[in-house]
């Protein structure tokens, strides 16, 4: 691995200084990148099973490490290592990686990986904006997963967004309006992206709210499949999908057990269908209260926890 170069040298207050190159570098054809770096919000874990499962499955190396030590705040999310008996070992320091992926036919783009950067956010997507002008990235996707009051009996909705019309889908986004969120590296590397006129969008899975804290592949799935229909790269669910099956049985068993919990649905069920069919994107209207996630929650999760451990747990 070479630094950046340039004035990205060791001390340097340059963009440049945050990341090193592979000294063997892919010849690139103008390639789509792929960002998926969870952070404050990743419900239902998706981004992360998501890429997860995609460096997995598919043919990558390395293209750029980052500068953890300098991106990272260890106290937020503390690395971790092994005490084996009398001694330490096996320390797993946080990455943030862009890779080289070659898709299921061979059609390489790059997946930027990793621990979203706690510090210096202007440095390192201006770092990020470099990276994609040297190797002529042509459109730039994020990929997001929210909580929202939304069932998990009815089909996953996406909100797309880009920098120009047209990117991405948008025709089924529920949120209408002006709404200030929490900003995160990837919407801020979106916005700089198309502030320095280049493409750049992301998909945001709607999790169902009560199963935002427990691995739902759904969204995973979904977030994957909205990437392959817009860039045309083949990309892979087989394994998602059977645990996806697996995980959608087992809510619907411990949502058929509790009256409380099929009412709770049955609301979210008929607030869905409401917005879909007038079209106002209000998932919750003024009147209706949002039903409380630590009502169903904390019983879906003990009882998804109880099949990974060989068996439903008992009430």
């Amino acid at each position: 691995m070479s630094p950046a170069g340039g004035p990205g040298a060791p001390g340097s207050r340059a963009p440049g200084s945050l990341y090193t190159l592979s000294d063997d570098l892919p010849d690139l054809d103008r390639p789509v990148l792929l960002h998926a770096l969870p952070g404050m919000v990743d419900a239902g874990h998706a981004v992360r099973l998501a890429s997860e499962h995609l460096m997995s499955t598919l043919s990558s190396k390395v293209v750029a490490t980052f500068d953890h030590d300098i991106l990272v705040d260890y106290r937020g999310g503390r690395p971790s290592l092994i005490f084996a008996t009398d001694h330490y070992q096996d320390y797993v320091p946080p990455e943030i990686t862009l890779h080289a992926v070659e898709d299921g036919v061979g059609t390489p783009f790059l997946m930027l990986i990793g621990r979203e950067p706690d510090f210096q956010w202007d440095r390192f997507i201006t770092s990020m904006i470099e990276i994609v002008e040297r190797f002529a990235v042509r459109q730039s996707l994020g990929l997001l997963a929210i909580p929202m009051a939304v069932p998990h009996t009815r089909p996953l909705s996406v909100t797309g967004h880009g920098t120009r019309t047209g990117l991405v889908p948008t025709d089924g986004n529920f949120l209408r309006g002006n709404i200030q969120v929490p900003a995160t590296v990837g919407s801020l590397l979106e916005l700089r992206l198309g502030e320095a006129g280049h493409d750049a969008a992301g998909f945001a899975a709607h999790v169902p709210h009560y199963l935002s804290a427990t691995e739902y592949p759904d969204a995973a799935i979904t977030l994957i499949e909205r990437v392959s229909a817009v860039t045309g790269l083949t990309l892979p669910i087989d394994g998602l999908s059977e645990v996806a099956v697996s995980t959608r049985r087992a809510v619907d068993l411990q949502v058929a057990a509790s009256d409380e919990v099929r009412e709770i649905v049955g609301t979210l069920e008929k607030q869905y269908d409401a917005a879909l069919a007038t079209g106002t994107g209000a998932l919750v209207s003024g009147d209706q209260s949002l039903p409380d996630a630590d009502q169903i929650g904390a019983e879906l999760e003990r009882y998804l926890a109880g099949l990974e451990e060989g068996g439903p747990t008992k009430g």
